[in-house]
């Protein structure tokens, strides 16, 4: 596959699909939201489902859906931004097991629709997890993003592996017949070997643009990130 084209951001709704978990997809979402915010851009991030919660006098909190929180343009309760969280840093099935319950993606249906009736230029959803995360023993988290059409954002953390995981991630979503609006290259380390070569294929074989180029870097998450977004393609 050839890269594609540069399309611009003009949807409204992008899903942030990780090619596994622990790939910096909060992160990427912060750079995003910033660089939004730096084109005048009304954004909101949206973090449905969570795991791997502190509980606190407010409520269950899980630190990325703070910082989407903190990072979108629109002033929203922490339950608008992350409506269903779990203590446990399981699998949200397994942990929702584990609290008697289950994953209703009503809820998931209508915190999205709350948000998307603010009208604003650009709503970040943020996965939990990979592509294919379960949502009970026969739905998963990719069939809810199927369901709604939402084109996605697929960030890749560049580790060993990182081509394997990230071809097979995006041919799931082509197969699925949705649309990689782009990617972003995201360091996980300060020195991996042959980067650049890495990028490069993952660049020539991932039929959509890249976005930004991440780098690592030691406090990132007090790191205003815009600069590494390419804001041409918002």
């Amino acid at each position: 596959m050839k890269s594609a084209n540069k399309v611009l951001l003009n949807q409204s709704t992008y899903f942030i699909a990780g090619t596994d978990t622990d790939v910096g997809k909060t992160v990427c979402t912060r750079a995003l939201l910033q660089a939004a915010k730096q084109q005048n851009k009304t954004t909101i991030g949206y973090k449905p489902i969570s795991a791997g919660c502190e509980l606190t006098e407010l409520g269950l909190r899980n630190q990325d859906a703070l910082i989407l929180q903190a990072n979108s343009s629109v002033n929203l309760p922490y339950n608008d931004v992350n409506p269903i969280a779990f203590q446990q840093p399981v699998a949200p099935h397994i942990a929702a097991i584990e609290n008697g319950t289950f994953i209703d993606i009503n809820i998931v249906n209508n915190g999205l629709q709350h948000l998307q009736n603010m009208n604003v230029d650009l709503v970040f959803v943020e996965g939990a997890g990979g592509w294919h995360l379960p949502i009970d023993n026969q739905f998963l988290l990719s069939d809810w993003v199927i369901e709604k059409q939402l084109p996605v954002i697929l960030i890749v953390g560049l580790k060993l592996g990182c081509l394997n995981h990230a071809l097979l991630t995006a041919k799931a979503i082509e197969q699925s017949g949705l649309v990689i609006a782009g990617w972003i290259a995201n360091h996980l380390q300060p020195d991996m070997p042959y980067v650049v070569d890495n990028i490069e294929t993952l660049k020539t074989m991932i039929n959509a643009p890249m976005l930004a180029e991440i780098p690592f870097i030691k406090g990132i998450n007090t790191t205003n990130l815009a600069e590494f977004v390419d804001v041409s393609f918002i």
